[in-house]
C-alpha cells in the first residue's frame, strides 16, 4: 500500500512525463491556430471580469466593514479587521494581475509567435536534412 506522499509523487511524475512528451511534439504544432481563439476569449472577457470582481469586492468589503463596526468584543473586532485587510489585499492583487495580463498580452502573443516560428523552422530544417541524405 502506498502512502499519500508516494501517491502524490507518482502523480507529479506522471504530469511531468506528460509535459515533457507534449513539449517534445510541440515543435511540429502551429500554436497560432490554437492560441488565437483563446487570446480573443481572454481579451473579450477581461473587462466584464474586472467589473464583476470590482463589484463583488466592494460588496464584500462593505459587509466586512459592517461586521467590524458591529463587533463588540476585541477578539471579534480583531478577527473582522484581519479579514477586511486580507480581502483588500486579495482584491488589489486580482486587479493588478488583470491589468498586468491586459498590458502583457501583446508581448505574450509576440513571444508565442517567435517561439512557434523558431520551433517549426527547426523541425522543417531537420526534416529537410533527413530528406536530403
Amino acid at each position: 500500500m502506498l502512502s499519500s506522499n508516494q501517491k502524490k509523487a507518482r502523480v507529479i511524475m506522471m504530469i511531468a512525463t506528460a509535459a515533457v512528451m507534449l513539449f517534445s511534439i510541440a515543435g511540429a504544432v502551429d500554436f497560432n491556430k490554437v492560441s488565437e481563439p483563446i487570446v480573443k476569449l481572454i481579451d473579450s472577457l477581461l473587462y466584464p471580469i474586472l467589473g464583476i470582481v470590482g463589484a463583488g469586492g466592494t460588496i464584500y468589503c462593505v459587509s466586512l466593514g459592517v461586521k467590524y463596526a458591529k463587533a463588540e468584543e476585541p477578539q471579534e473586532r480583531e478577527k473582522a479587521k484581519t479579514h477586511l485587510k486580507n480581502a483588500i489585499i486579495g482584491f488589489a492583487l486580482i486587479f493588478i494581475l488583470i491589468v498586468a495580463l491586459k498590458i502583457l498580452m501583446p508581448q505574450l502573443i509576440d513571444w508565442m509567435e517567435e517561439t512557434g516560428a523558431s520551433s517549426s523552422s527547426g523541425a522543417s530544417a531537420a526534416s529537410d536534412s533527413a530528406s536530403a541524405s
